[in-house]
């Protein structure tokens, strides 16, 4: 099926343009609904609260009923605030690239959540308004897709329990919003049908609560300085943890992300305890409850204790899926060569909770920026060129299903 679709310069300054308003509106994990209300709006969508500061945004195109729904989706959450509350955590300082305030150089877009998610955004709006613009006759709807609360996060302190972890992902299908098969945009310029899960532990080390003055006339026992041990201990079982459990298209890590003890206010006593959290990604082939045995088994018997405080599953699609094959010759099309699975993945997304629901999902994305290895900064730039690639990637995905 042929359609007028915007040609590379066209698209390469609508994806810039498109980009550039969406990370102009700061979209913090469970404050998402500004965003989402301009995204409605530029689309011709609706926009989906969860509450009075979390919302996602839908738009359908109708098909004729005869064929798959599908939806394209794309998280809007950003992973850092863009404020002081990122400091000193993120780094020393607010760069420019921290911000949501957009600098575009060129085809580079740069600002906080530019590549990732809002550039990937960009490119489901761009995909679904060619179709539109097209007038492309439909067999199935499709559906373009923003959820709030994709990030992998729990919710600041407050009464707001459940913020992130793909909530909106969640609501969408709930309340109805429910294709036959889904595409999300998120980074990576491969095809992928499967991707890790994650648990998270938190494992405690207990001791005594105790005085420098003291230390050398009373028991003495810091549960930060066991703490400091059961890290090590942890990072070194990490690379075997990988090793044994690598499969299919993932490898999945372990890091230990968080530690807390003591009163920073007060470093002449010592806590009673001290506790770190620890993200276990999980492959497709394991469990949650198999995980935390094997994680249990380590902490126990290094004497301390441990709970699995937050479980998702890894997830899988048949690749012989009608969209994975779909994606799959859309990517050569695209690339003129043939696709070769790309393994060694350990990023997880929302894609883990459309599969959980029984949606096929496929997961296409752009590259990282050419020359940027910070994590931080390549979040926070896009290539226009990229987007516009990946624009017509899922168009072709989109046009591919409705055969």
């Amino acid at each position: 099926m042929n359609i007028s679709l915007p040609d590379t310069a066209a698209l390469r300054k609508l994806t810039a343009e498109l980009v550039a308003k969406l990370v102009a509106v700061p979209s913090p994990t469970g404050d998402e609904r500004p965003l989402a209300e301009l995204i409605a709006c530029r689309i011709g969508g609706t926009v989906q609260p969860l509450d009075d500061r979390q919302a996602n945004a839908v738009a359908r195109l109708r098909g004729d009923g005869t064929g798959p729904d599908l939806m394209l989706y794309a998280p809007l959450d950003t992973l850092t605030a863009g404020d002081e509350s990122d400091l000193p955590w993120a780094g020393p300082r607010l760069e420019p690239h921290l911000l949501a305030e957009p600098v575009v150089d060129g085809d580079l877009v740069t600002g906080l959540g530019a590549g990732n998610p809002k550039g990937h955004a960009a490119c489901v709006m761009a995909a679904f308004l060619a179709i539109r613009d097209a007038g492309v006759p439909l067999k199935g709807d499709l559906i373009a897709a923003f959820g709030a609360g994709g990030m992998p996060t729990n919710a600041l302190p407050g009464t707001r329990r459940h913020t992130g972890q793909g909530v909106g992902c969640s609501f969408l299908l709930e309340q109805g919003v429910f294709p036959d098969y889904a595409v999300i945009a998120k980074p990576g310029w491969t095809v992928s049908y499967e991707e890790v899960g994650l648990a998270w532990f938190e494992v405690t080390a207990h001791g005594h609560h105790t005085y420098a003055g003291s230390r050398h006339k009373l028991p003495y026992s810091n549960p930060i300085a066991t703490v400091a041990e059961l890290v090590l201990a942890v990072e070194q079982w990490a690379a075997d943890y990988t090793a044994r459990h690598a499969s299919g298209l993932v490898e999945p890590q372990v890091i230990v992300g968080a530690i807390e003890g003591g009163w920073m206010r007060m470093p002449s006593v010592t806590p009673a305890t001290c506790r770190f959290r620890v993200d276990v990604r999980l492959s497709p082939r394991d469990t949650p409850a198999e995980i935390k045995r094997e994680f249990l088994a380590l902490i126990q018997g290094l004497g301390a204790d441990a709970e699995m405080v937050l479980a998702i599953p890894g997830t899988t699609t048949d690749p012989a899926s009608p969209v994975v094959r779909a994606a799959i010759q859309a990517f050569e099309e695209a690339g003129g060569v043939p696709y070769r699975p790309e393994g060694g993945m350990s990023g997880a997304t929302d894609a883990n909770i459309l599969r959980s629901r029984g949606v096929p999902t496929v997961r296409v994305g752009m590259p990282k920026v050419a020359g940027i290895t910070d994590f931080a900064l390549g979040m926070n730039t896009v290539d226009a060129r990229q987007m516009a690639r990946l624009s017509r990637l899922l168009v072709t995905i989109a046009l591919e299903l409705n055969r």
